[in-house]
């Protein structure tokens, strides 16, 4: 909720200072006794489709850009998370949004690809699966398209990381909403030189890391959001396992709620090794070299953060420049994002940015007004 109201009071400061800009054409002799302004005005009506793990604040990513730069929205919430949606529509009506400027309407998906269609729709912001993210991009080829879909993301552990540090971090960023986070940690690579310490420390996390009901404030892990996605994750672990994984800890199922579950050295054939599994699992496996590390996790179709835990800046700078994807993380968990940063993937995780001003860019067109002065 705080970073819902944070995400609106940062669209309120960019009106200030967003979409208008003076630029110089004298460089050019022709361009003496001219004045170039370009402004960014509305696209019209954006359609924004809603996921359900963060039903608030991911809805607040399309609501305030579309507000703050003047254009109108229908927002589709989640039909597994609708009230949360719903309820954020209401309160912007009841804080004086004119009518029609926010529409809340929550529909079968069934419905979404004919309305994407009308020609009164102008762009659509989706966040969800890469499978309903592609199949829009495809249907859609005149239309704009932001897509911030899935992630499979990797914490590497460096030679000299800081293990005190770097592990629990770790735990937390595989494990915490039942990994129901596209920015989740699902592989760990550590170093050959720390990997046996990091080994037995995230083990002991991952069976020290309380799981259940998500009502009790000590529970880091809670269920997933669906028997059907908690079967998905089970057959996973079991399929990885059978095909010569090694189950550290975890892999424990109570009705929806899916035990911390750690899996070493997954084989490429093991769906988990390369999809997105969107639950509490981790894999873990050691590296020899930076450059061994930044090619496992090049060879994914997924790009949206990777962490890097480092005592050598220029591992860091390293790990920045080659590694595919649209954010590196140095010295904590992929799964951080701050509201206001450029967020969004690359590959198979999305196309687009979102973050405030960079979802304003995104929902705006820039024109150019050119005028002789003298």
């Amino acid at each position: 909720m705080s970073r819902l109201a944070a995400t609106f009071d940062d669209a309120a400061d960019e009106v200030s200072r967003f979409g208008l800009e003076q630029m110089p054409v004298d460089m050019d002799a022709r361009g003496d006794g001219y004045r170039l302004t370009v402004e960014r005005f509305p696209i019209g009506v954006i359609l924004g489709i809603v996921p359900y793990n963060w039903p608030f604040n991911l809805a607040a990513h399309k609501l305030a850009p579309a507000l703050a730069t003047g254009n109108t929205i229908v927002l589709k919430p989640s039909q597994q998370a609708p009230i949360s949606t719903l309820s954020l529509a209401r309160l912007i009506h009841e804080a004086g949004c004119p009518p029609g400027v926010v529409n809340a309407v929550n529909v079968p998906s069934r419905f979404v690809l004919d309305v994407a269609k009308d020609a009164r729709v102008k762009m659509v912001s989706f966040t969800g699966s890469p499978s309903v993210g592609w199949m829009l991009k495809k249907e859609l080829n005149d239309k704009r398209v932001s897509l911030e879909l899935g992630g499979d993301a990797t914490a590497i552990i460096a030679d000299g990381a800081d293990l005190d540090w770097a592990v629990p971090r770790i735990v937390a960023g595989g494990y915490g909403y039942a990994g129901q986070i596209c920015i989740s940690i699902q592989h760990v690579l550590v170093h050959r030189s720390l990997y046996k310490q990091a080994r037995e420390r995230l083990v002991k996390g991952t069976l020290d890391c309380p799981s259940g009901d998500p009502l009790d404030r000590r529970v880091v892990c809670g269920p997933l959001i669906s028997s059907d996605a908690a079967d998905k994750v089970m057959d996973w672990i079991e399929e990885a396992i059978r095909l010569g994984g090694k189950l550290l800890a975890g892999g424990n199922r109570e009705g929806n709620v899916i035990s911390p579950t750690l899996i070493e050295d997954v084989p490429p054939a093991a769906r988990l090794s390369c999809q997105e599994v969107f639950g509490p699992v981790m894999t873990i496996a050691s590296f020899d070299s930076v450059d061994d590390a930044i090619a496992r996790v090049n060879s994914s179709e997924f790009g949206i953060h990777c962490g890097i835990f480092t005592s050598d800046i220029r591992v860091a700078e390293k790990a920045f420049r080659e590694i595919e994807v649209g954010g590196v993380i140095v010295n904590d968990y992929p799964t951080l994002r701050f509201d206001n940063m450029p967020y969004g993937g690359v590959k198979r995780s999305g196309f687009g940015r979102e973050g405030v001003r960079y979802a304003m860019e995104e929902m705006t067109e820039p024109k150019a007004m050119l005028v002789r002065t003298l």
